[in-house]
């Protein structure tokens, strides 16, 4: 049986769907970048960039049009504004550009690996490939400027050692133990990925048109302050480095590069994406303050969600994925 004659699974489906909606915002956000940025290495990056969006996207309709899959409508020249002066400087985009690609790795690496026909397989597996040629030259563009900043060091040991005390993990009460590799490099990583989202709520607060996505940002501003206190503070305490903020690396522009949808897009995306990484650390984390902070993090921003989900559906910004039929909805006879 030929591929175009398999359908694509609900899997698939949902997985094109999403990176197709993903991948319009990231065009939206090049052009964007491309008029602003002065940097060369930095404008060069996102001109590679830009022209694998594209290219991932014509494939996305390819897959649909086989199909015979309506295609979602995503973002569009409509959602950026091409005249609009800086909001943030080149560094911060630098730094956002790693970031998301750091995301889309574990995107593409979960896309690919609930694919079952060869072709979409195929199509992940570059994905995959585009997006570590992306992240290789994000990190040596950040180490040659001096703007990487590494998860800290540990001493070497001298000899495997085994865990030979509960009271490794259940350090409920009285004086922690000194964080392990996992816990303190996890907490590093997560930082660093939520002072993006930090930087983009702060902007994007101060050009959003719409007052209720004004207050939704700053609400998740909020929530992220307090997460990235509670986890600087775990590594203050073991007297290891946190990376620094980008706040300083936003311009006091008022005007809006892009539309209120993709912003609340853009933002909704790294909220949610939180979610992921801090189950990441709460389940390889054996400190049992460690897994109460993760788990708090975590409800802090579910919390978001329904306000989050009011706003987009009622501004009609939500596109619906495709369901089950409702077998007890369809006509009899």
């Amino acid at each position: 049986m030929g591929e175009d004659t398999i359908r694509l699974t609900s899997t698939e489906i949902t997985n094109l769907f999403i990176q197709y909606i993903q991948e319009t915002m990231s065009i939206c956000i090049c052009k964007h970048v491309l008029l602003t940025v002065k940097d060369p290495e930095i404008h060069a990056l996102f001109e590679f960039t830009l022209s694998l969006s594209e290219k991932h996207k014509e494939r996305i309709k390819e897959f649909f049009a086989l199909e015979k899959f309506p295609l979602p409508n995503g973002l569009t020249d409509k959602d950026v504004n091409l005249e609009a002066p800086p909001l943030f400087s080149d560094v911060f985009w630098l730094h956002y550009l790693h970031t998301m690609t750091n995301h889309g790795l574990t995107g593409y690496s979960l896309c690919f690996g609930t694919s079952s026909r060869r072709d979409i397989r195929d199509y992940y597996f570059q994905c995959n490939m585009d997006a570590m040629e992306v992240y290789n030259q994000s990190v040596d563009i950040l180490l040659s400027k001096g703007l990487y900043e590494h998860p800290p060091n540990f001493s070497t040991p001298q000899k495997v050692e085994y865990i030979t005390n509960i009271g490794y993990a259940l350090d409920v009460i009285g004086k922690k133990r000194p964080l392990n590799s996992a816990e303190a490099g996890n907490i590093f990583l997560n930082l660093t990925k939520t002072r993006l989202a930090k930087g983009i709520c702060l902007g994007f607060s101060q050009v959003a048109k719409n007052k209720e996505v004004r207050k939704h940002l700053e609400k998740g501003l909020i929530t992220i302050n307090k997460n990235y206190g509670t986890f600087s503070t775990l590594l203050r305490e073991e007297n290891l480095h946190i990376p620094s903020l980008l706040d300083t690396h936003i311009t006091n522009s008022k005007v809006a590069p892009f539309s209120d949808k993709l912003i609340m897009i853009n933002a909704g995306f790294l909220l949610g994406a939180s979610t992921s990484y801090y189950g990441t650390a709460l389940v390889s984390s054996l400190r049992m303050d460690v897994v109460g902070y993760c788990e708090e993090a975590i409800l802090g921003v579910f919390k978001l969600l329904p306000n989050y989900g009011k706003i987009v559906i009622k501004n009609g910004w939500f596109e619906k994925l495709p369901v089950a039929d409702d077998r007890r909805e369809l006509p009899t006879d």
